[in-house]
């Protein structure tokens, strides 16, 4: 809920907005849903985002705190130093887009396929090096802080990389592998589009709080339900029986 509504005291009166609900930042409200999820022993899994959390240095390293690898993206103004073999870091810290300028000029970019599509397979060129995070904080130094993956993508027919992203993943990950982690972003996408195509997620037009927390929740358990089901008929894996613990897959 923006500030526009929490600071606000006439419109959240009328809307019925609970007096303890107050503004928090996106990647203030995705740590809160991490780390109920965590303490419910939901399935670990690496955390994937886009740069509206991935440049938030809170975000990942409360990612971290919660014993989870990140795969995320940053904005291109992000600094690092580059690592080399022998994990020694470079003498000056720099933008993640000029690092993928110098990277081109080397011909380190390399096209890689990381999944099929429904019209063609899904490639882009990619570069990906060693580096730590050079964000401000002196109690820590180079030396001191986790070495990541940067990882930058570049698309065809675009006059500079479209995304780069910092990963939390082993340094023994191949870049393939790293690259194919990367791009499962598009699963809540499609899950974002399904929940608002096929039932309604978008369709809310009431006038209070209570109204709009009961139509997201009961949305929400419908689409719980229809993921399950496809789970009972569609086992991931051919040897599980179609009595197989379903809900179980949808959380």
């Amino acid at each position: 809920m923006p500030c526009s509504w929490t600071d606000n005291q006439k419109r959240r009166r009328e809307a019925h907005v609970p007096d303890t609900l107050e503004f928090e930042t996106k990647p203030q409200l995705a740590v809160q849903m991490m780390r109920r999820a965590v303490k419910a022993k939901v399935p670990r899994a690496v955390v994937l985002a886009d740069a509206a959390y991935g440049s938030s240095v809170e975000f990942r390293d409360c990612v971290r705190e919660l014993g989870l690898h990140f795969a995320v993206g940053v904005d291109p103004q992000t600094t690092v130093w580059l690592l080399d073999e022998a994990s020694t870091h470079s003498e000056g810290a720099a933008s993640v887009r000029d690092i993928a300028s110098a990277l081109d000029e080397l011909g380190e970019f390399r096209r890689c396929t990381w999944r099929q599509g429904t019209k063609a397979a899904l490639s882009a060129r990619f570069a990906a090096r060693r580096v730590v995070p050079a964000y401000e904080d002196a109690s820590l130094s180079a030396d001191e802080r986790e070495e990541l993956w940067l990882l930058v993508e570049w698309r065809d027919g675009e006059a500079e990389p479209s995304n780069y992203f910092l990963s939390s993943l082993p340094k023994h990950m191949t870049k393939k592998q790293l690259i194919r982690i990367v791009m499962q972003r598009w699963r809540p996408e499609r899950i974002y589009e399904d929940l608002k195509g096929e039932l309604g997620f978008d369709h809310f037009e009431g006038r209070s709080f209570p109204g709009w927390h009961h139509h997201v929740s009961v949305v929400l358990c419908c689409y719980a339900f229809v993921i399950a089901e496809r789970v009972r008929h569609f086992p991931p894996s051919a040897r599980r029986a179609l009595e197989a613990d379903a809900v179980h897959f949808a959380a």
